[in-house]
This record gives structure tokens, C-alpha cells and sequence, in this order.
């Protein structure tokens, strides 16, 4: 066998990814956020992008430059009168001059006033001028308030000053500092006293004294390691923790069952008794850090508005303000390149004008891909937008992206992180796309979110006598032609967070007798 070498020609076809193909793909699963974040870096990255930020009107400046008034420069009063600056204060002079030293000195935290016409003209108003200017001047900014405007308390912070106050003793503040860290979000210590002892060395008695001090601090229930405790703090606090209570509160498990009738016999109470202590439990909070988050709640920004026209379609368009505006400067990029002389400076310079117009581009490429998914969606979707969620009607992207002339993979991108603004709410786009039930005899398939709407409404019309099992609500979903399953029926009941049939009859039958009572009382 001879190795031999040689050339050969091939021709043929593949799919290349190049950088600015890759950058597209990224800039359209970005949400409106990190979207903003990649657009302020670029910003940052590339001297030929500037942000496409409203002017104002050329005229309002000007009118607003003529209309100020200077120091020292003369103006009309209103009554046809002319004042002058200096002459407000016609006694300073002297004043100084008594004294011996210039009033400044005597009134060095005195605030300078401003002088400025009134609204009607024949008035002069005197308002305190910006901290920092100077009494002669009339074009001083305005003071930056939002400078002064304090951090959000954290629940660590807000622990840890109640700590200060309560003790002294430098080792019961560094034990309740490590204890006060232990806490999470949510107001619970995750660790236990003997772990606590343990780290640092301490007489676990010591660190039981000081969690019991820490227990005491605002907000009620805080450092509870966990639910039963939290909500006895709670209690205790209040002065309602009694037997019956402290029995109810040991048996949540039971609570969670509804299981009243063993609550009963558990903490010898009537039925009055019981919906009020359970009513009461309600009423309490069972994650107290909540009121001191430290991380900020993100509000779901619609990318998209949907809105009906007069004609009765639907308006769809976009979000201007999740749209970031960037520009390239290209007058920039001439004054610059005509002084480039380097090789490096050229090259440089080339590679941030091709980058600035493919970002450009780009943006304006997924805007108006979304634009066109949406606007699918709600052609699809218009039974939702009509009359709600009943008649939401069973959507894939596969169906979506046929009907646009897009791959499947395109429109999986835009809906990822997108949002679309309606009349009933801000909801993700891949809300609209739901799986498909079947109908019975042959009927049309049924969305399965609509299903579990259904499901919602017809256990919210439950009473008493009539608490609906799953086997039940199969058969009135089968007669309003869904064909379901029983236990696809009990996985929808269970993702909606809806108590068993058993739980829910001993739930309304307590109400029920609670009802009776009081109305028996009032009677």
C-alpha cells in the first residue's frame, strides 16, 4: 500500500454561522431587559453608537433662555415698574456696616432666595434657590432629589438594629448577629441552635436564650424555625395563644386535610369555635421577611399591545418604550477615519461601523419578527381576546410558524421572554400555546388551559350537598364534549392547587355549620 498526496476540487453547500448571524439569533430570545443590558454594553463598546434619545423643541429652549431673568439684569415687575437685583435688599449695607463683617458670615447656613416673576405679573415671588448658588444668580439647577432618596431597609438591617438596642454584651451580639445572618428571605432560621453552638464555640444555652431574644424582634414570627413556631410567636404576641390553639397549631397537618372533625376532638372545641380559630390562623402571615424582600419585584413588561379597532379586529403593536433606540453616528465615523493613519485604527474603525449598522439592523429585524408572531397569535387566539378563556382554542408553535413562513425554532426564540399587554391582563406569549384535548364524538379538539378553566368553575359552584369528585367532573366535561381522563382531570385539579372532593366537602359542611349557627344566634 503507497501513500500518495494530491489535490482534489470539491463543491458543496453548508450552513455557516457567522458572528453577526449568531448575534441575531441571541438579540431575538432577549428579553426586553437583557436586551437593554446588551444595548448598553454595546453602547459602551462601540464609539459609532449613540442612544436615539427625544429632543426637546428647539423653540420651547429658546423661549425658556429669553423668558429666564440674569442677576443683576433688570426686568418688568408687572406694574410697569423695573427692579433691579441689587436693589431688594436696600439695607444690607448698613446692616454690614453696624456689624462690622459681612452678613454672610453672620448667616452662613441662610438660604439664598431667588427672584422671579409671578404667574399673573404684577408680583414678585421669593422661593428659596438650590442648595450650593449663590444669591446673584438666577440659572442654578434645580437640586437632584432623587441624590437624597435612601436605600430599602433590608430584613437583616432591620433585625440587626433592634439587636443594638436590645444587648450590650459584645458575645450575645455577635451570637444574635449569627443568627440574625442565618435567617432567609422569607423570616425563618435554617439552621438549628446545636449547629449554631457548634461553628462558634458557644454554650448552646447561651444560643437558645439569644434565638428566644431574637424571636421577640419586629416583624412577629421572624427567626421561626418553622411553620408551627412562626405562627405560635405570632400568637403569642397577640395573647391568643391558648390550649385549643397551641392544639391546633401542632396538627397543621390536619388543618391542611381539613379534617375538622378530628380537630374538634382535638382541641375540644364546637364548630363556632373551630371556623373562628382557623379564621383567625388565616389572618396570620406565614412568611414575615416578606415585608423586607431585598431583591426588587420585576414587573412583566408587555412587548406587545393588543388593543380592538372600531371595525371590530385587532390592533396589534409594539412596545415602544422595550424597544431600545440606537443610532450610528456616521459623520463621526468620517471626521474620525479621514485622521486614521494606523493600519490598527482603519481596521478598528471598519469593524465598529459594520458591527453599529448589523446591531441597527438586527434590532429592527426582531421587532418586526415579533410584530409579525403576535399578530399570529391574536389572528389564532381571537376567541380569547373576545370572550376570555373559555374560548381559548389549542395553538402550537408548529402551526404558528407555517402560517408566517418561519422555521418552528424562529418563533420558539420570539416567544421565549415576550409578553403581550391585552385588555384582560399582561400575559407571556407562550400562554397561547396550549395542548389540545380531544372532543367527544368527533366535536373539536378543546385547549387545555380553557379545560382547566372549566374545572375552576364548576368546583367554584359547589355547595354543600353537591361537591363534584373526579369521577363526576369527567362526566360533566364528557357532556359538555371533552373527552378527559379522570386522571388528567386530578393533575389539572392538583396544578390549579384545588383540594380533593373529600377535603372540599368537609371544608363547606363546616361553613355550612357555622352559617346555621350564626344565623340561629341572630335569630
Amino acid at each position: 500500500m503507497s501513500l500518495l498526496q494530491r489535490l482534489e476540487v470539491r463543491q458543496g453547500q453548508a450552513l455557516v454561522m457567522t458572528p453577526q448571524l449568531l448575534q441575531a439569533i441571541k438579540l431575538l430570545q432577549l428579553s426586553h431587559l437583557d436586551l437593554a443590558a446588551y444595548v448598553e454594553a454595546e453602547l459602551e463598546r462601540n464609539p459609532l453608537l449613540e442612544r436615539a434619545e427625544p429632543e426637546a423643541p428647539a423653540a420651547q429652549e429658546a423661549a425658556g433662555t429669553a423668558d429666564e431673568p440674569r442677576g443683576g439684569e433688570e426686568f418688568d415687575g408687572g406694574d410697569g415698574e423695573s427692579w433691579s437685583a441689587p436693589e431688594l435688599d436696600p439695607g444690607r449695607g448698613e446692616i454690614e456696616t453696624d456689624l462690622d463683617t459681612r452678613l454672610d458670615n453672620v448667616f452662613p447656613e441662610e438660604t439664598p432666595v431667588r427672584v422671579s416673576e409671578g404667574e399673573s405679573g404684577d408680583m414678585l415671588s421669593l422661593t428659596p434657590a438650590p442648595y450650593g448658588s449663590t444669591g446673584g444668580s438666577f440659572d442654578a439647577e434645580a437640586p437632584d432629589f432623587e441624590a437624597t432618596l435612601t436605600a430599602e431597609v433590608t430584613l437583616r438591617e432591620h433585625l440587626a438594629s433592634q439587636l443594638d438596642l436590645a444587648t450590650r454584651d459584645p458575645i450575645e451580639r455577635l451570637i444574635g448577629g449569627f443568627l440574625i445572618d442565618a435567617v432567609d428571605d422569607a423570616g425563618y432560621l435554617r439552621e438549628t441552635v446545636e449547629a449554631v453552638a457548634e461553628r462558634l464555640a458557644a454554650d448552646p444555652a447561651t444560643v437558645a436564650r439569644m434565638l428566644a431574644l431574637v424571636q421577640t424582634f419586629d416583624p412577629p414570627g421572624v427567626a421561626a424555625r418553622d411553620l408551627a413556631e412562626c405562627l405560635a410567636i405570632q400568637l403569642r404576641e397577640k395573647d391568643r395563644f391558648d390550649p385549643a390553639m397551641e392544639a391546633l397549631v401542632s396538627r397543621l397537618d390536619l388543618v391542611a386535610k381539613r379534617d375538622f372533625a378530628a380537630l374538634r376532638r382535638l382541641c375540644g372545641v364546637n364548630d363556632e369555635d373551630l371556623v373562628d380559630m382557623l379564621a383567625e390562623i388565616r389572618r396570620l402571615d406565614p412568611k414575615p421577611g416578606r415585608a423586607f424582600g431585598s431583591s426588587a419585584v420585576e414587573v412583566l413588561v408587555p412587548d406587545v399591545f393588543v388593543r380592538a379597532a372600531p371595525d371590530g379586529s385587532w390592533l396589534v403593536e409594539l412596545n415602544g418604550e422595550a424597544l431600545p433606540r440606537v443610532l450610528v453616528n456616521q459623520s463621526y465615523y468620517a471626521r474620525v477615519s479621514r485622521n486614521a493613519r494606523a493600519d490598527g485604527d482603519k481596521a478598528f474603525l471598519s469593524e465598529a461601523l459594520q458591527n453599529a449598522n448589523w446591531l441597527t439592523r438586527s434590532l429592527e429585524q426582531r421587532a418586526r419578527t415579533i410584530l409579525k408572531v403576535a399578530t399570529e397569535i391574536v389572528r389564532q387566539q381571537d376567541g380569547f381576546f373576545a370572550h376570555g378563556v373559555a374560548h381559548l382554542r389549542p395553538l402550537n408553535l408548529k402551526t404558528v410558524a407555517e402560517a408566517i413562513g418561519m422555521h418552528e425554532s424562529t418563533v420558539s426564540r420570539v416567544t421565549s421572554n415576550k409578553a403581550i399587554g391585552t385588555s384582560r391582563g399582561t400575559l407571556e406569549m407562550k400562554y397561547f400555546f396550549t395542548a389540545a384535548i380531544p372532543g367527544a364524538a368527533g366535536a373539536a379538539a378543546h385547549s387545555s388551559e380553557a379545560v382547566r378553566h372549566r374545572i375552576r368553575q364548576l368546583v367554584d359552584g359547589e355547595t354543600a350537598e353537591n361537591v363534584l369528585s373526579d369521577d363526576a367532573l369527567v362526566q360533566k366535561l364528557r357532556d359538555e364534549g371533552v373527552d378527559i381522563a379522570r386522571r388528567t382531570v386530578a393533575k389539572y385539579r392538583e396544578s390549579l392547587r384545588i383540594p380533593s372532593s373529600i377535603e372540599r366537602r368537609r371544608e363547606r359542611s363546616a361553613q355550612a355549620g357555622h352559617a346555621q349557627a350564626r344565623a340561629a344566634v341572630l335569630a
